[in-house]
């Protein structure tokens, strides 16, 4: 069965033995969690997002990982990453709170069935990382919510293509092209606040931007290159110029393009040289325009 189904097979995940209390509102659950042995996951490509694949297995069918990994409260709809979840200061906490009904609102444009206290759809994954960066939207900067708000806009943009393919009548497609706008925002804001020294992404336990490798901050500096050239402005020709200039300094000094390099992962490597190759041939064809 399809992990979007409402009738997918019981044996694709299991709950947790513990509870989770939430921290605002102290309702209590249990994570749902995936069980991935027994042939339940068939890894396939890597795309140039740095996205894994799965293929869809005879017995299990096809199944989206990604829509597990978020802690959301089916109450308050507070949503953040697991090992976020407990730890925010009081502030954060209370400024998440209060937008409560908001969070809701947001939501319920969106889809208009949703329900966390349900084994969870690709409607729930979806959602969970849009109430993910609404939350994060309100987090002290000493938690880095800025890199988070980033994989979560990334993911959401993944979840909701997904469910564009299977539900081509509705308009997942143009929502998910949104948040790849906002991924866009949010990898470069993210770079930018590394850079001044405004907020560090070190807390961060995995880069992702998937769950089956840390590509870390190299992925970082990849991914808002690609993003860039996929979803950057084409407004105003010169500036385009400026940062694709600037991305492709960043890919050639970072991954030492041109020279053979082992310190780097084969996958992200590879994805970088030809994403070098993108921006050179897009600046060339621009300045061979000018002349």
């Amino acid at each position: 069965m399809l992990a979007g189904s409402k009738d997918k097979n019981p044996t694709i995940t299991f709950y947790s033995k513990d509870q989770v209390e939430c921290p605002i509102c102290t309702a209590k659950f249990k994570r749902e969690e995936l069980m991935t042995g027994g042939g339940r996951l068939i890894a396939g490509v890597l795309t140039d997002e740095l996205r894994r694949m799965y293929e869809p297995s005879a017995k299990f069918g096809e199944i989206v990982p990604l829509v597990y990994t978020m802690n959301v409260c089916p109450k308050c709809y507070y949503a953040s990453f697991p090992q976020d979840f407990c730890i925010l200061d009081k502030e954060s906490l209370n400024r998440i709170y209060e937008r409560m009904q908001e969070r809701y609102e947001s939501v319920k444009r969106l889809f208009s069935k949703f329900n966390f206290a349900q084994a969870r759809t690709l409607n729930e994954g979806a959602a969970s990382y849009y109430l993910a960066i609404l939350c994060y939207d309100h987090v002290d900067q000493k938690f880095s919510p800025t890199i988070k708000q980033a994989v979560c806009s990334l993911r959401a943009a993944w979840l909701f293509g997904d469910l564009g393919r299977r539900f081509p009548e509705e308009n997942y497609g143009y929502v998910s092209d949104l948040f790849y706008k906002k991924a866009l925002f949010f990898y470069r804001r993210a770079v930018e606040l590394e850079t001044s020294g405004k907020e560090m992404i070190a807390n961060l336990k995995s880069f992702g931007p998937d769950l089956d490798k840390n590509y870390g901050y190299d992925g970082v500096l990849y991914l808002a290159a690609l993003l860039e050239v996929k979803y950057g402005s084409r407004a105003d020709p010169a500036k385009r110029h400026e940062l694709l200039a600037y991305h492709r300094r960043a890919l050639a000094k970072m991954f030492g393009l041109g020279k053979s390099t082992k310190s780097k992962p084969g996958p992200l490597l590879e994805h970088a040289r030809a994403l070098y190759d993108t921006i050179v041939a897009e600046i060339k064809e621009e300045d061979d325009g000018d002349e």
